[in-house]
């Protein structure tokens, strides 16, 4: 009966209702004597965000990881990441396989709007494909680092240092087991660690959707205009990302300055690819010069592309946008990309998910600047965006959060997990398709 109910919703309500159940488990699980160091469980609220984070895959934390959480703890969140990447749905639609029961129709919609595919055809197909795809890179990603880090510790340390990492980067969550919320700063200048995690992150945030494409493209020899934007904005972002992060920072005593080139090189990179919407980092944030952070503001803003483990408005959103500026610019009505023309509805969506996404943005920073009184505005501005794309990068204000702004986090980090637009459908009352148009009017613009 609760199947049937369930399953009756909306798939956007579907989808909150789903991460808010494995959120909900989580926080009971951390806030178990057994999931701490000190055998206490984190309090509620504590427990309750950390869980939204991980479930989120964002990776701000109040406490750290590897100090805070006993091994089962450690487990809980990499378990809630890991569903969290790859969507409730997914897993669901696995066990669906193992039990050999047949994906319904609905359920086929339910996965679609999980993983922001355009069409129901050959999607569960695609969730198997996920399934290997993760199995692979998450694999490769944890020999590489287990290998890497047994070097400087234990061989059974080693080998879970290694695939924790390993999952939490590939799904873009962030979460580490350094301690001293140091993050992998220790590490700026290891060429295998910067390599590993900058394929793990990348690979994890350019989409199941493009990643099968290229898997398939050898039989299909065929590149949707989807993928292709996808890399080609992909690439923009973080090589140009990359080159203006050097530039303002090759000079700042307390971040690339002191490495050698190739640190800088590695440094910059990997703070390029990072706001994909990954969280770790091998600088320390507070210290970059203030142009650098708002910078990654912006990069943390675009994030990831859909279908993707992380977040952000997302590559494809922007790269519409920016068409759908140059276009008006040029005079042009048509918006276009390697010589094919954007539908009106694929604008109007890309400009709704973008003006929501700043309109939270701007609410949840101007409610922060009232509970957390006296904090850097740029702190809170930076901390705000990085929760909304599910990123995780810190200026070091999310462990010094009152009450009230934890709450606030907490709800701009699970808004921007499960999709603005996603979040705008289950909330509002679906109104039946109107039979008639109104008059049109005038108003002037600009």
């Amino acid at each position: 009966m609760r199947r049937k109910i369930f399953f009756r919703l909306d798939p956007p309500k579907v989808l909150v209702f789903g991460f808010g159940a494995i959120i909900f488990l989580g926080t009971l699980l951390l806030s178990l004597p057994s999931s701490t160091v000190n055998g206490k469980g984190l309090p509620f609220l504590d427990a309750l965000f950390t869980a939204t984070s991980a479930t989120c895959v964002t990776g701000l934390v109040v406490v750290d990881t590897g100090d805070t959480f006993t091994r089962f703890g450690e487990m809980v969140i990499l378990s809630m990441i890991q569903i969290g990447g790859l969507g409730f749905m997914s897993f669901a639609t696995l066990f669906a396989f193992i039990l050999g029961k047949r994906i319904s129709f609905k359920e086929r919609l339910i996965i679609q709007e999980s993983l922001n595919n355009a069409t129901v055809e050959g999607i569960v197909r695609l969730v198997k494909r996920i399934f290997l795809f993760t199995a692979v890179i998450e694999i490769a990603g944890g020999i590489i680092l287990s290998l890497r880090f047994s070097q400087e510790m234990a061989a059974g340390e080693a080998i879970y240092f290694g695939f924790f990492h390993a999952i939490s980067n590939f799904n873009n969550a962030g979460f580490d087991l350094m301690g001293g919320f140091n993050g992998l700063t220790a590490y700026a200048e290891d060429p295998i660690i910067n390599l590993t995690m900058i394929a793990l992150i990348s690979l994890g945030g350019i989409g199941f959707i493009v990643m099968n494409e290229l898997f398939e493209y050898r039989s299909t020899k065929r590149i949707s205009l989807h993928t292709k934007i996808v890399l080609f904005v992909s690439g923009v972002l973080v090589f140009g990302g990359a080159l203006l992060i050097f530039i303002l920072e090759f000079n700042n005593p307390s971040t690339l300055k002191p490495l050698t080139m190739t640190g800088n090189i590695f440094g910059a990179i990997y703070q390029a690819v990072t706001p994909r919407t990954a969280g770790s980092n091998t600088l320390n944030i507070p210290d970059l010069k203030q142009s650098t952070l708002f910078f990654i503001i912006f990069l943390m803003f675009v994030g990831a592309s859909p279908g993707s483990t992380g977040g952000g408005i997302k590559t494809t959103t922007f790269a519409v946008l920016i068409g759908a500026v140059k276009s008006q610019i040029r005079g042009r009505e048509d918006v276009t990309f390697f010589g094919r023309r954007m539908e009106h509805s694929i604008i109007s969506k890309s400009l709704t998910v973008t003006m929501i996404a700043l309109f939270l943005v701007i609410l949840i920073t101007m409610m922060l600047t009232i509970t957390e009184p006296g904090k850097d505005f740029l702190m809170i501005f930076f901390e705000t965006v990085s929760a909304f794309s599910t990123v995780g990068l810190s200026m070091g204000l999310t462990p010094e959060l009152s009450s009230y702004g934890k709450i606030l986090i907490t709800i701009t980090m699970f808004a921007g997990r499960v999709g603005p637009l996603t979040l705008a459908f289950a909330v509002a009352k679906r109104r039946k398709e109107d039979h008639y148009r109104y008059p049109a009017g005038k108003v002037m613009i600009g």
